[in-house]
Order: structure tokens, then C-alpha cells, then sequence
């Protein structure tokens, strides 16, 4: 099942769409404005969002551009009354998954959810992304965290070391001599790395600090150099 964030300002088929998506076992966020919807989206939790397109204060449409373009991964599915063919090939041109006209039945709405779910693989551990261009660290279903050379470099040798990366290999890596490297630099290069991700997104940073020996990157992480 998923986490959905729902976005319909008819007060009476925003109620009627949140009773059927909890009772198909999800989990639902209603809101019924752009504004509503900003303020309740959380990037960590929500994994599908059904949006409306004419709405108080803008078109749901801008809402999928932008959230496109800041990186987002959750499934989008557009449900609306604009349902002609040149309002479709819009929609999906600008990065909804779907497109739904409100005449469908509910059983529809249910199936592409599902279908959504199989795609996303949201039944799967979250994965972390680490990539070189631009150098950043994307959590699970968040916005990109931007890393200077050094955080980058950490992060990838934990990414691709294995269940666990000696200090000596990461001090190495950062192209130290690791007889004259005070270990307290990487210490607290690991601190304020935590404290960035946890500041940015919310999420703890997946890595497990192995007494005298080394860290672990505890999550699944694709490195994408």
C-alpha cells in the first residue's frame, strides 16, 4: 500500500476519494489547495500524489513541473475534469504518470495506484542516490542535498566498500597520508555530514560508525558517477 497525498478542492469528492483510498489500505493526506498541498507534502513519506488540475489558487499542472524539476521520484497521477486528448498528452508531457478524467470509475483510480506500486517498487527498501553532476546525495523520496568534493568522496568510498570501510581506506581516499591524519577531522566530517542530511530532509543519514574501525552505509545506495 502507499502514502498519498491528495489534492481536490470539492469538499464533497475530496471526503468520497480519502474514504475509498483508506479503505483500499492507504495511507491519505487531503488538502484542497496548492497551498494546502505545499504546506502537508513531506518528500520522505509521500509516495503517490493525485492532484486536480483547476484549483483556488493555480493549476495542479504547475505543482507537477515544479515537483519534476526539483528531482521528485513520487508517482503522480492527475484526476481531473479536463479530460480531452491534448489535456492528457499535456499532462503526461509534463510528468504526471497518469491521467485520469473524473468520469473514470474508482476502481480505476485503485488499479493505477497498484500499477504505481509495482513500477515504484514501494514494497522494496528506499534506495539513496549518490551522483557526481552535480555532486549531491538524494534521501529516499527528497529533495537533492548538495556536497562539497570532500563529502562526496567520503560518501562514495562507503557506498562502494562494502558492509564495512575501515578509517585507513576513507583517510586514503581523501588522498591523506593516514600515519599523519588526525582522526578526529573525519570524526567530525561524519558528524556534520549527519547533521546536514538530517537538517535538509529530515532523515537520518544511513551510516553506522564501527568502533575503532571504521563506517557503514546501512541502506541501499546506487552510485552514479
Amino acid at each position: 500500500m502507499a502514502n498519498v497525498i491528495l489534492l481536490e478542492d470539492e469538499p464533497i469528492l475530496l471526503e468520497e476519494l480519502t474514504e475509498f483510498l483508506v479503505d483500499q489500505g492507504h495511507s491519505v493526506t487531503a488538502t484542497s489547495s496548492l497551498e494546502a498541498f505545499t504546506a502537508a507534502f513531506r518528500p520522505s513519506i509521500h509516495q503517490v500524489a493525485v492532484l486536480d488540475r483547476g484549483l483556488p489558487d493555480g493549476d495542479g499542472m504547475d505543482l507537477v513541473l515544479r515537483m519534476r524539476r526539483d528531482g521528485l521520484e513520487l508517482g503522480v497521477i492527475v484526476l481531473t475534469a479536463r479530460g480531452g486528448t491534448l489535456d492528457k498528452v499535456h499532462g503526461l508531457h509534463s510528468g504526471a504518470d497518469y491521467y485520469i478524467p473524473k468520469t473514470s470509475d474508482l476502481a480505476e483510480l485503485a488499479a493505477t495506484i497498484e500499477a504505481l506500486a509495482r513500477r515504484m517498487h514501494f514494497d522494496e527498501p528506499p534506495r539513496w542516490i549518490l551522483q557526481s553532476a552535480p555532486r549531491q546525495l538524494t534521501p529516499p523520496g527528497a529533495y537533492p542535498i548538495q556536497l562539497s568534493a570532500q563529502d562526496f568522496t567520503v560518501l562514495k568510498t562507503l557506498a562502494q566498500g562494502g558492509e564495512v570501510v575501515h578509517r585507513e581506506a576513507i583517510v586514503k581516499a581523501l588522498g591523506a597520508n593516514w600515519l599523519d591524519y588526525d582522526q578526529r577531522r573525519l570524526d567530525t566530517q561524519m558528524t556534520r555530514l549527519r547533521r546536514k542530511v538530517q537538517e535538509a530532509c529530515g532523515q537520518e543519514l544511513p551510516v553506522s560508525t564501527i568502533r575503532s574501525v571504521g563506517f557503514s552505509f546501512r541502506a541501499p545506495v546506487d552510485v552514479r558517477l
